[in-house]
């Protein structure tokens, strides 16, 4: 199943800050800067994204651990880029390199890890 999939594949995404990604929105924060809750999503979107393609009809990747540090606020309306880099594949386990930048100063940057599940049984398992 993953023999399509190779490490070294990249992807960049972009977003703008908006109202619903600041931290007093998400309650993570008194303040209206990019939320910490904000960023790890649109890393693990970024890694989602860059597999999904390799990846068989009825299969998907769930987040399973992230491991990153948000090191710049950034104000709404920011133009902020992800890139997420596939870096180890482990059987159905694959681990990312993630960096979130704006204007080429560093917001965030960490590692994710990603697991390739069957939709169908991973919600059959869930009894709905």
């Amino acid at each position: 199943m993953t023999d399509k999939i190779k490490t070294g594949i990249e992807l960049s995404l972009q977003t703008q800050v908006g109202k619903t990604d600041i931290a007093r929105y998400y309650g993570s924060g008194l303040l209206d800067v990019y939320a910490t809750p904000a960023m790890v999503a649109f890393m693990e979107k970024t890694s989602m994204e860059l597999v999904q393609e390799y990846l068989p009809e009825g299969y998907g990747t769930v987040g399973i651990k992230i491991d990153v540090d948000h090191l710049k606020a950034s104000a709404p309306g920011a133009i902020l880029l992800c890139r997420s880099t596939l870096i180890e594949i482990s059987d159905r386990k694959l681990r990312f390199e993630v960096e979130v930048t704006e204007e080429g100063v560093k917001v965030g940057s960490g590692s994710h890890e990603r697991y390739i599940i069957n939709e169908k049984r991973f919600i059959e398992k869930l009894g709905q």
